[in-house]
């Protein structure tokens, strides 16, 4: 299970469940989401494994519909 976190610029945040936020979101006011999330994609998943959190600007997502 992962804990799912939005800021105010609508980023996304993503870190296993009882783990801690990690240093680079202490700088951001972040809400955790009421929804529980049980599946991820695989891409989520693997970043999850390699450092416990994932984390996604909305400028990413947006830059990659051209």
């Amino acid at each position: 299970m992962m804990d799912v976190y939005l800021n105010t610029k609508r980023d996304l945040l993503v870190v296993k469940k009882g783990y801690p936020m990690p240093p680079i979101a202490a700088l951001g006011k972040w809400r955790k989401s009421k929804k529980r999330v049980i599946k991820v994609s695989d891409e989520i998943s693997s970043a999850l494994q390699r450092q416990g959190y994932y984390m996604r600007k909305l400028s990413d997502l947006h830059s990659n519909r051209d």
